[in-house]
């Protein structure tokens, strides 16, 4: 099951990353501005989270790999419109609506809720920690490569072969059918949807970990759409902006396997506000130095350390308060607020950058962003056992 599903997040996250690459050499082709595409990559991202919930309740409900089916001829779609995309409008619907749909079917959240429910407790953060790293290849190796085919081949033969590569999620969901939910409790087999979505709206943890992954996604979806770009606009090559996201991809498999196995040991709220804190300060440092072709992969190997790092640590926190019954739900909630952040950080990096000409706005937001959310984890919470009762969720406190 770790297999399999750190295959399908490889390739469904691959894919998704090397996305940014097109940003530039299709704007320029259809004589777009960097907004048409960047507003295309944040309505993906919105649609993703708005999607999310419903795919892992549907997952929670009927199984991970009906879900992931799905998804995987959804992102196929988006991306065979995107390849033959003439007019902005078909763009946004392929690259936005068809992936986005696509993302939340056969992306980490479904997947994370499957191994969840099926590894041990103690167990449950170094697995989710292996299938992130194994996910984290998928950046690492396919975005060389779609870098190496759009300069062989052109951006719409490249999106065909990438949909090409995306039918293998269809076998490999295989690995991760069966029956959803064989760890729940009494308690949490009583439980119905609407106590879950009450517990969760009660609990101040889970509205502190919502906010705080909001900016996650407003930081980690801004460098991923425009690192490309703005290693460009520095007047360095194309292929440093693929080796930046490449560094991102390698050092997330290290990153996602680290923090996944120190989740099992150290306090989950503790190494996501180390996290966020360590981003800030990677932002300050590589805009305020020089940009070089080093400087900028220092920068992403570093914030490839925490890329997917966040995500068993926070997935693993909405499994240690509410349990493993709902989790594909009320995880995909939180998600929910990490794709709102990503829309914001996506169509605002572009927007900006077509009014004022650079990205220093989108950056020092990026910066107090990321000390937020450090702030906002030292509130939580920590539970050892699987789901509170109702009882003893505390409210949110008033401010």
């Amino acid at each position: 099951m770790i297999v399999c599903g750190g295959l399908i997040a490889w390739l469904s996250t691959g894919t998704r990353q090397s996305l940014a690459l097109f940003l530039q050499p299709m704007s320029v082709d259809m004589n777009w501005g960097r907004e048409v595409f960047s507003l295309a990559l944040a309505l993906q991202l919105i649609i993703w989270g708005v999607a999310q919930p419903i795919a892992g309740a549907v997952s929670d409900r009927l199984g991970a790999a009906r879900v992931i089916v799905f998804g995987g001829v959804s992102y196929i779609a988006g991306l065979v419109l995107m390849a033959h995309a003439e007019t902005p409008l078909m763009l946004h619907i392929g690259l936005g609506l068809f992936t986005g749909i696509g993302l939340s079917a056969c992306g980490f959240a479904v997947i994370f809720a499957a191994i969840a429910r099926a590894v041990p407790p103690g167990r449950r953060s170094t697995a989710l920690g292996v299938t992130g790293a194994l996910g984290s290849v998928g950046q690492f190796a396919m975005i060389p490569v779609a870098q190496g085919m759009i300069g062989l081949a052109g951006g719409a033969t490249s999106l065909l072969v990438l949909a090409t590569c995306m039918a293998l999620v269809i076998p490999l969901s295989i690995g991760l059918a069966g029956p959803p939910g064989q760890r729940k409790s009494a308690r949490e087999q009583e439980q119905s949807i609407r106590q879950a979505l009450i517990q969760a709206r009660r609990h101040s943890g889970f509205i502190y970990l919502t906010s705080a992954f909001f900016v996650c996604g407003f930081q980690t979806l801004f460098i991923g759409s425009h690192l490309p770009a703005f290693i460009s606009d520095a007047g360095l090559s194309p292929e440093v902006g693929a080796l930046a996201l490449a560094m991102i991809g390698g050092t997330n498999i290290f990153g996602s396997f680290l923090f996944g196995w120190l989740g099992g040991r150290y306090s989950k709220r503790g190494l996501l506000a180390f996290q966020y804190l360590l981003r800030s300060a990677a932002i300050i440092a590589y805009v305020l130095l020089p940009v070089t072709a080093l400087s900028s992969c220092i920068f992403a190997g570093i914030i490839g350390l925490t890329w997917m790092g966040t995500v068993p640590l926070t997935s693993g926190l909405v499994a240690q308060m509410f349990g493993v019954r709902y989790i594909g739900m009320l995880f995909g909630i939180v998600f929910l607020g990490h794709q709102v952040g990503g829309f914001l950080g996506t169509w605002l990096g572009g927007l900006l950058f077509d009014v004022y000409g650079d990205y220093n706005i989108i950056w020092g937001a990026s910066v107090w962003l990321g000390v937020t959310a450090a702030l906002l984890h030292w509130p939580i919470e920590e539970r050892n056992d699987d789901a509170p009762p109702l009882a003893q969720v505390r409210a949110v406190p008033s401010i």
